[in-house]
């Protein structure tokens, strides 16, 4: 099987934002309901949450949804222990993987499959949207860098894999801002929110 799994990384504890931001209201779910939502909604075929801080709190607003759990006993480390806790935790029979930070609600179905098309189209391992060219989410990795995902130290990065193997990287055009819009401060949220009511 190549299935192609979202991980969503939920573990960190919104410092910024000074509430946990995954359980801030989008309109009738909480931020984190949406991404899962998205997601369900595309070619993706299964997701993989990763929990950290606020885990118990998350888990029971998204304990109805068909998505699986790990939990990232080293979320305070930074995003990248969530991605290698994430990659960790997926079966072997995994053939790529889209990663998705689960403070980007606006991430919708089309993008996903976007991405989705043009991985499996190309035969490219590191795909990801593009939006006047700056290079966005979802990440999709070919599950042949899993062993270097894995091992390779936090100060790198997902990104860095891009440098290291440019020849295998393809830019999918995406007319697309929110790709790009991510939740950092209340500020940040409360600007969402008044543009899309």
């Amino acid at each position: 099987m190549n299935e192609i799994w979202a991980i969503v990384l939920a573990a960190g504890e919104s410092k910024r934002m000074k509430v946990p931001k995954m359980l801030l209201p989008f309109g009738r779910e909480t931020m984190i309901e949406k991404v899962i939502l998205n997601i369900a909604g595309s070619k993706a075929d299964r997701t993989l949450l990763v929990l950290g801080s606020y885990r118990d709190e998350i888990r029971a607003v998204t304990a109805s949804y068909p998505i699986l759990t790990c939990y990232n006993e080293n979320y305070r480390n930074g995003m990248y222990s969530s991605v290698r806790c994430g990659f960790e935790n997926l079966p072997e029979s995994v053939g790529a993987v889209m990663v998705f930070p689960g403070d980007q609600p606006f991430i919708g179905p089309g993008v996903i499959n976007k991405v989705i098309d043009a991985y499996r189209r190309s035969g490219k391992g590191i795909v990801m949207p593009v939006y006047k060219k700056r290079r966005g989410h979802p990440l999709l990795l070919d599950c042949k860098y899993r062993n270097l995902v894995i091992g390779s130290e936090p100060a790198d990065g997902l990104r860095n894999l891009a440098h290291e193997f440019p020849g295998d990287v393809l830019e999918v055009r995406a007319n697309a801002p929110e790709i790009l819009m991510d939740f950092n401060t209340k500020e940040d949220y409360l600007n969402a929110i008044n543009q899309n009511s």
